[in-house]
């Protein structure tokens, strides 16, 4: 059997391929060497029902997540894996790198992550490589969940909403200052608190206060992320993620004015990264 794994901070989606090639997906909490040891990996995975019952049969374990960008934090991942899937060949690998397999279509593009967090690389069919670092929630993570709901609750706390936004925020969230300042200084995954209020910000799309902030984080991510890459005007850019998905209008409307050629949107990349290890890394798969 075969297992793939795509992790972001927020939710990790699971794919087993049974021998038959029938398929059976999951999902678990997100999975992120910077904050989750492998005893904590250990214990979330085998609550899964599905995991339990299968475990001992999968052979291999693809993994791409969040924050496994360097053998330290890949090893992290890999320990917590090898607890439960005693059997399984297992590879580790940065969530760059699922997004950019799940997106290829025979041709060299950039491929970008804007979800809970935000990153891009360059893929030319051998070889993923990126051009900037991606900086965290704190430094960077332009156009991304967190960066958008930091955004949102700067201007709340400075008083600069629309009353429509501040009262929803007030009323149906009961958002005070005493809250934020808990979840982001005092409480652990802050950056997935912040992402948190990106269905909030999408009960108000379409209004003028939404659109701007959605155009100047889309564009500030392209001038930080795509531009960077010497030619990102000759190749397609493709985009992953939920906050790429779910306001794909305004980040085509930000990608035109900085001419951009925008390639597929997808929210999860699961499905593609199947089809790339099928027809791609045959070779590696053990049934």
């Amino acid at each position: 059997m075969l297992l793939v794994a795509d992790s972001g901070s927020t939710k990790c989606d699971w794919r087993l391929v049974k021998q038959d090639k029938s398929e059976v997906d999951f999902h678990t909490m997100g999975i992120n060497p910077f904050f989750h040891d492998e005893v904590l990996i250990e214990n979330e995975l085998t609550r899964q029902e599905q995991i339990l019952r299968y475990k001992n049969e999968v052979l291999n374990v693809f993994f791409y997540g969040a924050g496994s960008s360097s053998e330290y934090y890949q090893s992290i991942v890999q320990r917590g894996l090898s607890r439960v899937f005693v059997n399984s060949d297992i590879l580790v690998s940065h969530d760059l790198n699922g997004a950019a397999y799940s997106t290829w279509n025979g041709s060299p593009g950039i491929t970008c992550i804007i979800g809970t967090g935000s990153n891009s690389c360059y893929f030319d069919g051998n070889f993923v490589s990126e051009k900037v670092p991606a900086l965290g929630y704190i430094l960077g993570d332009e156009a991304s969940g967190s960066y958008h709901g930091k955004k949102l609750l700067t201007d709340f706390l400075y008083d600069k909403l629309p009353l429509e936004i501040e009262t929803a925020l007030k009323e149906d969230l009961k958002i005070t200052k005493a809250s934020i300042f808990e979840n982001v200084y005092q409480k652990p995954n802050a950056n997935v608190y912040l992402a948190s209020f990106m269905k909030f910000i999408a009960r108000f799309k379409g209004h003028e206060y939404v659109e701007n902030m959605m155009l100047k984080g889309f564009r500030h991510f392209i001038q930080e992320h795509i531009k960077c890459f010497d030619n990102h005007d000759k190749v397609p850019s493709h985009f992953v993620g939920s906050v790429a998905y779910h306001f794909q209008d305004e980040l085509r409307k930000a990608a035109f004015e900085e001419g951009i050629e925008v390639g597929s949107i997808i929210k999860k990349p699961i499905d593609g990264l199947v089809d790339f290890h099928f027809k791609y890394m045959n070779e590696k798969i053990r049934f």
